[in-house]
């Protein structure tokens, strides 16, 4: 689009004390005449630009215009990029990709950045998850009802809900929503939606109860499996649940009491420890387990 191109130029000459129309329309794959076209739009929009003739020419923008980084200190302004690319991580927002320009400095005597974090917030759903949140992000702004078919342990159901907030949380991306189908303020994960798409069917705001938006009532732990593990998956132990959750005992193994809500959650998490772990209580995971165990072993007989 042609505003998102004008910005684009207004940014790179805010980051470079001159450039070449020929590296601009490189860069923005367009005409030398589009460019200059461009430049004449900006001046009028009352941007000062200056250009150069000569071999040594090309165009810049007026230093007294430029943004003055110094307000900010470099921890500031590092903190501030670093939360800028985790967005843009999910986000198919031009816009923010033309502020970390604007804010990323180009050459070294303006001030010196560390980027030494960097948060990747797709996971392994880096195509479909950016869209999803676009979806949702517009659709809560312009309060349209969406809809989604959604994968749970009862089954896959079709859903309309009013969505009102987009959630990081719990490592895992959520909408919190009126479902239609509930009546009632439920939150939705987005790796378990598919075929999301916003209605046309606007929707009023609804007053939310306090007690609806917090979060950690939709995770209630309210049964604990026992268990014994060997000391060889103490990483994996302390990757998931941390180093405060088990205890060594006197044959150095690892004893975890662990709550769980999901009950096929914790049942796939046994399992994925294979012959390393024994359960000691409760006796219906045990007994799952066995009958799972014995279904393995039919399956490769």
């Amino acid at each position: 689009m042609k505003v998102d191109r004008l910005l684009g130029i207004v940014t790179v000459l805010l980051n470079n004390d001159k450039i070449k129309a020929k590296n601009l329309s490189e860069k923005f794959e367009v005409s030398i005449r589009t460019i200059y076209r461009d430049i004449e739009n900006i001046c009028k929009a009352g941007i000062p630009i200056i250009t150069y003739q000569g071999g040594d020419g090309g165009i810049s923008i007026a230093k007294e215009y430029k943004l003055d980084k110094s307000v900010l200190t470099i921890d500031e302004l590092d903190n501030i990029i670093i939360g800028l690319k985790s967005i843009e991580s999910i986000s198919q927002d031009t816009n923010i990709k033309l502020l970390l320009e604007k804010l990323t400095p180009k050459q070294e005597n303006i001030i010196s950045i560390n980027n030494n974090i960097f948060i990747d917030l797709t996971s392994f759903h880096q195509i479909s998850l950016p869209q999803k949140i676009n979806v949702l992000r517009k659709s809560v702004k312009e309060r349209k009802e969406v809809f989604f078919h959604y994968y749970s342990a009862k089954g896959t159901f079709e859903r309309y809900i009013e969505p009102y907030f987009i959630i990081f949380r719990w490592s895992s991306w959520y909408v919190f929503g009126f479902c239609k189908l509930r009546q009632d303020f439920r939150l939705f994960k987005l790796t378990r939606m598919v075929d999301l798409k916003s209605t046309d069917t606007m929707f009023n705001i609804r007053d939310i109860p306090k007690e609806k938006i917090q979060l950690d009532r939709f995770i209630h732990d309210e049964q604990i499996v026992t268990m014994i593990i060997d000391r060889c998956l103490e990483y994996q132990i302390i990757d998931n649940f941390g180093t405060d959750c088990y205890e060594i005992t006197e044959n150095n193994h690892i004893k975890i009491e662990l709550p769980y809500t999901n009950y096929e959650f914790v049942i796939q998490l046994i399992l994925s420890f294979g012959d390393k772990v024994e359960v000691l209580s409760p006796n219906d995971i045990i007994n799952d387990l066995k009958i799972h165990a014995q279904n393995i072993l039919n399956r490769y007989k």
